[in-house]
């Protein structure tokens, strides 16, 4: 693709719910709009039911001083993540959409990176990133992706691939692959697989270009019943559509299935040991790189 970096048009896909602290999100917000150093040319912001004044009052406050144009979507009743992303994606003016969590920060350079891997022709660019828990000057870890489309091919038969909240995409092929659908909190993982599986062109930056706020029960809402059911759905699609074979389904619903129910701490450390990567060489970013 000839198109420069400077003159290429995107959009912003940020779902904001009831549950979201109102300074979170609106520093969220900020670091995805004026703290950039490509600015997105539109906001789509999706309102997944309805929520509190002091979020509401944030909302309208990022939305006047914001640097693009916003279209805001308002979902009367919540319907969880996967219907508010199909949703927004459709209401996206432009053909690459980049992905951003309203209680995350991203990082100044963020979009201008991911938007020079995009021009190369890929449909799909993640990023690493930084976990913290309110203080981004203190990072908690680091999630390093594979990098390479046979890497991440290889990689994707027995984890997501992608950190959703750093992922720019081209909504056409997002769409051919069928978009988000509901599969627990595992809606990204089932759409990256398809897309994969589809033929599009991946790729991962490994540096973090993300700050991930990690909340209190991260690890808790990640086990029960109800995720292991989400997990049996999930690798039964994989199978289904010939994505892993027989016995990567067996191996995934053995690991994966009994991941769901040890207990929490163990949770966390087995987590931190099969996803995180670089762990042990984590350095905390520069205030000038979150610009905040």
């Amino acid at each position: 693709m000839s198109k420069s970096t400077t003159d290429a048009q995107f959009s912003l896909l940020l779902p904001v719910y009831g549950n979201d602290e109102a300074s979170q999100f609106e520093r969220a917000f900020t670091s995805a709009t004026s703290a950039q150093t490509l600015v997105p040319s539109e906001v789509v912001l999706v309102q997944d039911g309805p929520v509190p004044d002091a979020l509401e009052q944030a909302i309208e406050r990022v939305t006047a001083a914001c640097p693009a144009p916003v279209v805001r979507v308002v979902i009367d009743e919540r319907g969880g993540l996967a219907q508010a992303l199909t949703i927004g994606l459709e209401r996206c003016s432009y053909d690459i959409v980049a992905r951003m969590d309203a209680d995350d920060v991203a990082l100044s350079e963020r979009f201008a990176k991911q938007m020079a891997k995009m021009a190369e022709g890929y449909d799909l660019v993640g990023t690493g990133m930084y976990e913290f828990a309110d203080d981004t000057s203190k990072v908690l870890g680091r999630r390093t992706p594979p990098v390479g489309g046979a890497a991440i091919a290889k990689y994707a038969r027995f984890h997501d691939p992608f950190n959703h909240p750093t992922v720019m995409y081209r909504k056409a092929t997002v769409a051919r692959a069928g978009s988000y659908e509901d599969i627990g909190l595992m809606e990204d993982y089932w759409l990256f697989a398809r897309m994969i599986k589809a033929g599009a062109r991946v790729e991962n930056l490994s540096e973090p270009l993300v700050m991930y706020r990690v909340g209190a029960g991260a690890y808790a809402r990640r086990g029960g019943t109800k995720q292991f059911q989400a997990e049996w759905n999930l690798q039964r699609a994989l199978r289904r559509i010939g994505f892993t074979t027989r016995t990567q389904f067996a191996r995934n619903l053995v690991v994966r299935g009994a991941y769901r129910f040890v207990p929490v701490g163990i949770r966390r450390v087995l987590y931190r040991r099969m996803i995180q990567k670089g762990f042990s060489d984590v350095s905390s970013p520069t205030p000038d790189q979150t610009a905040l």
